[in-house]
């Protein structure tokens, strides 16, 4: 028995591109691509200098048009993808606020258009590439924190950009237990297992704990003028973006502009999951925007979404089951994840509501994102609108019933 749960675990791994320790991180992701991409990398690695020396437009649109074909595998994919990422932000965002480029050359906008396909994800910098993808360890025979870690590609902002990436891969990583937790609830509600439900809610509650645990680092790790000033626009869209209305014309793929939203943790495969888990139904304009995230997932772990999703409702069973232990660990469960919701509220009101009022009474002394996006999410939706959305919805799924 104890065989097959393994056999049935790995097979879930495999399907869903997960692992029992990272969950949904790229496990060991590469750093270097065959030498015919070398021009990537050096323009990625280098992106920094290039931006703050305004020469990175005038380097892209002087580059060779590369055939992304003699990238194999995944993590080669995953890293070209990351790559070209970086440098259409720092490409389209060099100038800041008031100088977005509207069109991508055909030397960056043709590959990545291609690189994408074969992923399945869009061409832009996800949430699954800058925070998933994006990761390297200092000492490799070292563990997995936030002293020995770094990023293989960096934005404006100093240590700032760091610890954004780094916090945010380390609050991914605390999700592990949680993603494996819902998939043995998934397994034990076909077979009515209670006691497999609860074991599996109790691990998804103390992961949704460690995850808020770890979100704390951020105030350690990052600076709010400089978050706000500096590293913000870099991961800004060009959706729902009112400094690019119309979107950005990817040369030598569309003859019209195309709208992509910029990475968001509403892009977080593992809060879904929770969502999803947890039968959370989220307002109309809320959930569409949140389904729409999913588009930015890698294709398997939005195919974990989904298969949660249509799992037989795990909250309408513990109210059938008129069970307490089960409704107290589905409650708990529940409520943690109110709490990370609350927490991040909080945290976007530090790092990007108050730095973007204190921009706007000083007139917007830096050449970031100033004032354009004080209220808007850099996925493109009404930040605090949508925060509070997707928490009192959360809360609204507590079973109030007294159970016998």
């Amino acid at each position: 028995m104890e065989t097959n749960s393994k056999e049935t675990l790995q097979a879930d791994f495999d399907v869903f591109d997960i692992s029992e320790e990272f969950g949904f991180l790229l496990e060991e992701p590469l750093t270097h691509l065959p030498d015919h991409y070398q021009v990537w990398l050096d323009l990625a690695n280098n992106l920094i200098h290039l931006i703050e020396s305004r020469k990175l437009r005038d380097l892209v649109d002087k580059m060779p048009v590369l055939s992304p074909d003699l990238l194999s595998d995944h993590r080669e994919l995953r890293l070209a993808h990351l790559a070209l990422g970086f440098i259409s932000m720092g490409y389209v965002w060099q100038e800041g606020q008031h100088a977005p480029a509207e069109i991508l050359p055909k030397a960056l906008a043709l590959p990545f258009w291609l690189v994408s396909r074969r992923l399945g994800l869009p061409p832009i910098l996800t949430y699954a590439d800058s925070v998933l993808a994006n990761w390297k360890l200092k000492d490799p025979t070292g563990d997995m924190r936030i002293g020995n870690m770094d990023l293989i590609f960096s934005f404006p902002g100093g240590d700032t950009c760091r610890g954004f990436f780094i916090v945010s891969l380390l609050v991914e990583m605390a999700a592990s237990p949680g993603i494996m937790g819902a998939l043995e609830v998934m397994r034990a509600i076909k077979v009515s297992d209670l006691t497999g439900i609860k074991n599996g809610l109790i691990k998804v509650t103390q992961s949704l704990k460690k995850m808020k645990e770890k979100f704390k680092f951020m105030h350690n790790h990052v600076e709010p003028a400089a978050f706000h000033g500096k590293l913000r626009i870099f991961v800004s869209g060009w959706r729902d973006n009112p400094m690019l209305p119309r979107g950005v014309m990817y040369e030598g793929v569309s003859d019209e502009p195309i709208l992509l939203s910029g990475g968001s943790a509403a892009q977080s495969s593992a809060i879904q999951c929770f969502d999803a888990l947890l039968c959370i139904q989220h307002e109309e304009e809320t959930g569409a925007f949140l389904t729409r995230m999913r588009d930015y997932m890698p294709p398997a772990h939005r195919q974990l979404i989904e298969t949660l999703s249509v799992c037989p409702p795990l909250r309408d069973f513990i109210l059938s089951c008129s069970n307490s232990d089960l409704c107290q660990a589905y409650n708990s469960c529940v409520s943690a994840l109110v709490d990370l919701r609350n927490y991040h509220l909080n945290t976007v009101t530090k790092y990007v509501i108050i730095p973007g009022n204190h921009a706007q009474s000083v007139g917007c002394p830096f050449r970031g994102v100033g004032t354009a996006l004080n209220t808007t999410g850099t996925g493109g939706s009404n930040l605090m609108v949508f925060l509070k959305s997707v928490r009192n919805t959360t809360q609204k799924a507590l079973i109030l019933e007294r159970l016998s």
